[in-house]
């Protein structure tokens, strides 16, 4: 069984979102939010965690409308998923 990385909410968003997510091994997890260009502008987790349900808040108070993605890795496992930011 493979981690799973779930749809943000809200989704379209202002300003802020929730990521939802379950990790199936303890182990190094990390949450990270990238822009358009593929630079990442913000790290949520970036931690050891034990198998679970995780969840983790992103104001984007400071970022401008567009499209981002956040990633999940977990191990070997990684997945991206897209959310958008409108003002």
């Amino acid at each position: 069984m493979e981690p799973v990385l779930a749809e943000c909410y809200p989704n379209p968003f202002n300003p802020a979102t929730t990521i939802s997510y379950n990790v199936t091994k303890a182990g190094h997890v990390r949450l990270e939010v990238f822009n358009l260009e593929g630079q990442m502008v913000e790290s949520l987790v970036e931690e050891h965690q034990l198998p679970g349900s995780y969840s983790a808040n992103w104001n984007a108070e400071g970022y401008c409308s567009g499209v981002y993605f956040y990633r999940l890795t977990a191990g070997d496992y990684s997945q991206v998923r897209k959310m958008l930011l409108v003002k």
